[in-house]
């Protein structure tokens, strides 16, 4: 029997591309897919456009249009808290503007049973308007505590077993209010399965096309602007104020670790930068992560 999948896609202003997204999923092979889509209100067609396919595929449901949710998390937590599990064996996240290969799931869920394993994610081939394409590694080996300081990939990739969707969607139903300061979905998830002992496997081998444009809200993490918003978000607090956030809503603010570092102090800072090696995957990452604890902890100092 064909494993039953529920794809979760949030939408946004989406009718430039959201119809060549849809037919890359509802086309996926050796799998029964559904789809079910929120859409943050848009002023484009979008609404329009997903109760016209609604009508046409009964594999499409949407969510009640009309919220302005303001970012991709709040609409994926929405999906999440909303979605149906008892008819599904696995769950997905999908975005509006990208193209999946036809084995996308299929590829998934397979290699998930083959490392017995509750969550995937994957590497992805960014693509540009100018026809430029990249591989964007994210498989790098997985560390002791890399869910807590980012997350397992694109969150596009993201394929769940029933039984770790089941438990996510109950803890984001128990504290609906509070995840909405969670400014990346993907990354809580993560984090999520990680610290409730679900075993996570990240594929090297890409299976879509993840489309780069002006309107992406994250978007491949390359180049100098990409470097300078990234390095805004670590001196105005977000980034690790963010960690602490998801270490404590995930229930590890007391594990001997994280005690060390959660209350962001100069000599917190310092340790974290010591600790960078559990950290980060890529070992770059693990290089700029200590130099810039080191460099908040000398701000900390000048206060």
């Amino acid at each position: 029997m064909q494993p039953r999948i529920l794809v979760l896609l949030a939408a946004y202003n989406g009718m430039r591309w959201i119809a060549e997204q849809v037919e890359s999923i509802l086309g996926q092979e050796e799998v029964s897919v559904f789809v079910l889509i929120s859409v943050d209100r848009s002023d484009d067609g979008t609404e329009s456009w997903v109760d016209e396919l609604c009508l046409r595929d009964s594999r499409v449901k949407c969510l009640a249009h009309g919220e302005r949710f303001g970012g991709a998390a709040r609409n994926f937590f929405r999906l999440i808290n909303e979605a149906s599990v008892e008819d599904f064996d696995y769950f997905s996240f999908a975005d509006q503007d990208d193209i999946w290969l036809s084995n996308k799931l299929i590829s998934a869920t397979r290699f998930m049973l083959e490392n017995k394993s509750n969550g995937y994610s994957g590497n992805v081939t960014a693509f540009w308007p100018d026809g430029r394409e990249s591989i964007i590694v994210k498989s790098q080996p997985q560390v002791a505590f890399d869910h807590l300081f980012e997350a397992a990939g694109p969150g596009c990739t993201y394929v769940f077993s029933q039984p770790l969707f089941v438990e996510l969607q109950r803890d984001i139903n128990s504290r609906f209010s509070q995840v909405q300061n969670v400014t990346l979905h993907d990354w809580y998830c993560y984090a999520y399965s990680r610290s409730r002992g679900f075993k996570w496997v990240i594929d090297s081998r890409p299976y879509m096309l993840y489309r780069q444009h002006g309107g992406n809200q994250v978007g491949v993490n390359s180049g100098h602007k990409a470097f300078k918003k990234r390095l805004s978000q670590v001196f105005d607090g977000w980034w690790l104020n963010q960690a602490a956030l998801i270490a404590s809503m995930v229930g590890v603010a007391n594990d001997p670790f994280v005690r060390r570092w959660i209350g962001l102090g100069r000599w917190d800072l310092i340790r974290l930068a010591a600790s960078a090696s559990k950290c980060r995957r890529r070992a770059r990452d693990k290089l700029v992560f200590s130099g810039l604890c080191l460099v908040l902890a000398l701000l900390r100092q000048k206060k």
